[in-house]
């Protein structure tokens, strides 16, 4: 999607669509829209002209209120919290971009995090302006992940996902589980749960599918291979925990602790090890490895 501003210090422009609504003036909008940011701060950002419709005009405090245009601005965030770790590049060629992700370091710009983001990291590092995540990996996973930096052969690359023509291993650090022979497969139905970031379990037809392998034993824990055939959110989190071996500072399941903060001293013991795929462009065999381990901090 072609935007009227550019993308600054990696950020791209946010936009929002303008729906049918009682409110005359623009600033009457964004007041109950974006209660969290002040008057002053919109002001300040439309004197900049930093807050544009889709033809790139500049918008003001009292610009009349027009449903069904999108205006374009740039997200700011106050005092972000920096996360002390680096990403490694695995590599790059024309289309796509391959990173080893660091634990506590989101991939897209959410909620607090808008600068110490992957996406926006990178594009300012390497001055790729069209490039996105083809898929997914929690903040709190580390590992392998794959971009897309060219808008022309992205549809190829993310419909191997969409296909599950993608081969994926993780590796785990739980307690070790007695009385299974492995490897084996679980399998159960996922449904969002609560709070809205949680999945749970529930009775019904199997939708996630993961095979489950032993590393090694290393004393209580124990180091696993986990394949996941489907990719429910939180999916290798949510089966370990129901087979009694929750992950290592898993803060999430099976109970949901108080929230940590910026404590980044206990990262969750789950790596995205490997993803392999035949190249949707030139046919070969594609396979990329994450040079990072798991140790219980």
């Amino acid at each position: 999607m072609k935007t009227p501003l550019p993308i600054r210090d990696g950020v791209a422009p946010s936009y929002v669509w303008l729906q049918p609504g009682p409110w005359p003036q623009l600033r009457d909008f964004l007041r109950e829209r974006f209660p969290e940011v002040a008057a002053a701060t919109w002001q300040d950002r439309m004197a900049r002209g930093e807050v544009v419709d889709g033809d790139g005009v500049r918008l003001s405090p009292d610009s009349r209120y027009r449903p069904g245009i999108r205006i374009f601005y740039y997200r700011e965030l106050e005092g972000e919290t920096p996360i002390p770790f680096d990403e490694q590049i695995l590599h790059r060629d024309a289309h796509i971009l391959v990173v080893d992700k660091p634990h506590f370091l989101p991939v897209i710009p959410s909620g607090r995090f808008l600068h110490e983001t992957l996406l926006v990291r990178l594009k300012k590092k390497l001055q790729l302006p069209d490039l996105t995540p083809i898929h997914r990996l929690d903040r709190e996973t580390a590992g392998v992940i794959i971009f897309s930096h060219n808008a022309a052969s992205r549809g190829a690359y993310q419909s191997l996902f969409q296909k599950r023509a993608v081969y994926k291993v993780y590796e785990a650090l739980a307690p070790t589980l007695h009385g299974r022979i492995f490897p084996f497969t679980y399998r159960s139905r996922m449904v969002e749960g609560t709070p809205f970031f949680r999945m749970q379990e529930v009775a019904g037809e199997a939708n996630s599918e993961t095979h489950i392998d032993l590393i090694e034993q290393r004393g209580a824990l124990s180091l696993y291979r986990l394949q996941p055939v489907t990719g429910r959110k939180h999916q290798l989190r949510v089966h370990l925990a129901a087979l009694g071996i929750a992950i290592v500072n898993d803060a999430f399941y099976p109970d949901l602790r108080a929230c940590k903060a910026d404590d980044m001293t206990q990262p969750l013991q789950l790596l995205a090890r490997a993803i392999a795929f035949i190249d949707p462009i030139d046919g070969s065999r594609r396979h990329f490895e994450s040079l990072r381990t798991l140790s219980p901090i």
